[in-house]
């Protein structure tokens, strides 16, 4: 009887495993910041955004989650095709979903305040270090 219930309880748990599903909706997430990262300029922002937005729907569909930094990543896309707005818009929300983020999300909206060619609002005059006199 022991013999016949030992791969049972093997298959079981090995059924169990796969099964587990993810926390988040990655989609296609991971594959493009490679991609940016191995090709710079080889992927265009729009195309990123338009898989982006299905994955969205995606996850939607499935009631779960982006990953954390996704919402940070669209909005930089946003934000280099000149769309602030939808910018401001995601980086509201990674830092809505992600609270540990608030520093970073705080200071990606602060500069994106900033005028076009503007520095970032953190930098220092060449040669000084921040909070240093010149």
């Amino acid at each position: 009887m022991r013999r016949a219930a030992l791969p049972i309880l093997a298959a079981a748990a090995v059924g169990g495993c796969t099964s587990t599903p993810t926390l988040y909706h990655w989609g296609s997430y991971e594959n493009l910041v490679y991609a940016r990262y191995a090709a710079p300029g080889k992927l265009a922002p729009e195309m990123e955004i338009e898989q982006l937005e299905k994955d969205r729907q995606q996850a939607l569909a499935a009631q779960r989650r982006m990953p954390p930094g996704w919402h940070a990543h669209l909005g930089t896309l946003y934000f280099q095709i000149g769309k602030a707005d939808q910018a401001s818009q995601e980086f509201l929300r990674e830092k809505a979903e992600f609270p540990e983020s608030a520093v970073f999300v705080d200071r990606l909206l602060a500069n994106l305040a900033q005028p076009q060619g503007a520095p970032p609002r953190d930098s220092a005059p060449e040669g000084t270090l921040p909070g240093s006199a010149p």
